[in-house]
């Protein structure tokens, strides 16, 4: 008998029952942690982009992307019925949620805010998935969210939209590459046939997420496959099937496209122009200057990755294996930043996940300096610190030049004054201002070249048309309302602007001038 008179039977049956409370209880909190840091990132997205949803414009390829999603959900298709020089897989995602809801602009910001949702909650999946410490994946999930409204990341843009799915490839590629060295476990074909969706549509969106495409499925074949795991043979079949399975979005569009009778404007958008694009690459030193200024935007997360790299004390385990992946990642992401050959800052959001990662490791690596006691408290300042600073510097200027914030919002005051003059659906052309022009005033188009640079401005050869043809063209249909952006009237080229101040002073009234930052925008009404 025990003290308190309870046989040795009595507790030893009630002892597996204890023992399965526990387990239980062990489960279950684990369970709740597990859907609270979604929950966390949420919500710190939503408080760390709200800025994003004031303005009405952060970058015109947002409202051009805007556009084309507004005319394909009335049946007129991209690049057919609004060209661009990239695939359809960004209006596809904007048609998607404007087709529940609505046209405005919030909608597509919101969009991109549960990008940067999915992205940040990747990241920390990609932690657990190594068996690394959970503060490591929140604390880069945070970095992630808090960079991202830099290197106008605030705007929904093809970088933004295709990070979710480049990052959670990347974390089953480290599942199944931990598995192999681990446990000895070949990934199931079901892994390649997920990896290859999300790839397959990056790819659609843009071609750049090819570098992360290759090293995702590297990471989740090439470990068992080294240690024997899997075969050649089946290796070989597995590359077969991702790559039909990559290049499945983009060759059903195409079918989509050939079908309606518009595969050469597909293969021109999609493909050709993007080509020509990249021929005119900016030169070596332009690059490295573009470059140098993005690192210093992001100079204490960089700072943060020189403890997370040099001289690593850990040589193996979970974080051993995330400071590789993540390097490794940094190289990929670099070279498809670099892919494009024009060094916009935007493109540089492609290295913020890997970044994120690797400053999450040094924030980690530099609070275990301080005493036992303080490492917590250490992290989470070392973290947050950088990630309020992050956020402060997109922010000041948004509250200095308070557009959507109680100043007037020039885009939205040049769309007022268009609708005044026009009936809904009514042609308007918008020779250099931003293409969400024609979704605020619910216009028409004049031209399917919708963006400005791409007609009238310093990329027009990538169309392949005459662009003087094409501006006498609309001229020539009368557009009810033209809309002429004084301050950015220099880049026009000389031959275009003259055909359109002509026309301007013959059969137009100016009834509207729009206060802009570098000049008047000017709105001229049909005589």
């Amino acid at each position: 008998m025990s003290p308190d008179g309870t046989s040795p039977e009595t507790l030893a049956a009630s002892t597996p029952t204890v023992s399965r409370r526990v387990a239980a209880g062990s489960r279950m909190r684990r369970a709740l942690r597990g859907a609270s840091v979604p929950l966390i990132l949420l919500v710190a997205a939503a408080l760390l982009r709200a800025f994003s949803f004031a303005a009405a414009v952060i970058d015109s390829d947002e409202g051009l992307y805007m556009l084309q999603a507004r005319e394909w959900l009335r049946g007129n298709w991209p690049l057919d019925a609004v060209w661009d020089m990239h695939p359809v897989g960004a209006p596809a995602l904007f048609a998607a949620i404007m087709g529940l809801l609505g046209e405005q602009i919030w909608v597509p910001r919101l969009l991109g805010l549960l990008g940067t949702w999915l992205t940040a909650w990747a990241l920390y999946a990609m932690v657990r998935f190594a068996t690394a410490p959970p503060a490591i994946g929140l604390a880069a999930g945070l970095l992630y969210l808090a960079h991202t409204t830099l290197l106008g990341g605030l705007a929904t843009n093809t970088e933004v939209l295709f990070a979710p799915l480049t990052a959670w490839s990347m974390a089953l590629g480290l599942r199944a590459a931990r598995r192999a060295l681990e446990n000895n476990e070949a990934p199931p074909f079901r892994k390649i046939l997920a990896m290859g969706v999300m790839i397959g549509f990056a790819l659609a969106i843009k071609p750049v997420a090819v570098f992360e495409g290759c090293l995702a499925w590297l990471l989740l074949v090439g470990p068992a496959w080294w240690r024997g795991l899997l075969p050649t043979s089946r290796v070989l079949l597995y590359a077969v099937a991702y790559t039909v399975l990559c290049a499945s979005p983009t060759l059903l569009f195409g079918l989509a496209y050939w079908v309606r009778g518009h595969l050469d404007d597909f293969v021109v958008g999609a493909f050709l122009a993007p080509m020509r694009y990249a021929g005119a690459r900016v030169g070596l030193l332009d690059a490295g200057r573009y470059t140098l200024i993005a690192a210093m935007i992001l100079f204490w997360a960089f700072m943060l990755v020189i403890p997370a790299v040099a001289r690593p004390r850990v040589k193996q385990g979970p974080v051993a294996l995330l400071r590789r992946l993540a390097i490794v990642w940094f190289a990929a992401a670099t070279a498809a930043v670099v892919m494009p050959g024009m060094y916009f800052q935007h493109y540089y959001l492609i290295w913020i996940p890997p970044l994120s990662l690797l400053a999450a490791l040094g924030a980690r690596r530099l609070a275990r300096v301080a005493r036992p006691s303080l490492v917590v408290l250490a992290f989470a300042v070392i973290v947050g610190g950088v990630a309020t600073d992050a956020w402060r510097s997109s922010t000041i200027p948004r509250l200095y030049s308070a557009i959507g914030l109680g100043s007037p919002d020039p885009v939205r005051a040049v769309a007022r004054a268009v609708r005044q003059e026009i009936e809904p659906g009514e042609p308007i052309w918008v020779v250099n201002y931003h293409p969400a022009v024609y979704v605020l005033a619910k216009a028409g188009l004049a031209t399917r070249f919708a963006f400005p640079d791409q007609l009238v401005g310093r990329y027009w050869s990538v169309t392949g048309i005459d662009p003087n043809e094409e501006v006498e063209r609309i001229l020539s249909t009368n557009p009810q309302v033209i809309v002429v952006d004084r301050g950015w009237w220099p880049n026009v080229r000389p031959r275009i602007a003259a055909m359109v101040d002509e026309a301007l002073q013959e059969n137009y009234d100016l009834v509207a001038a729009v206060p802009e930052e570098r000049g008047p925008v000017e709105i001229w009404r049909l005589k």
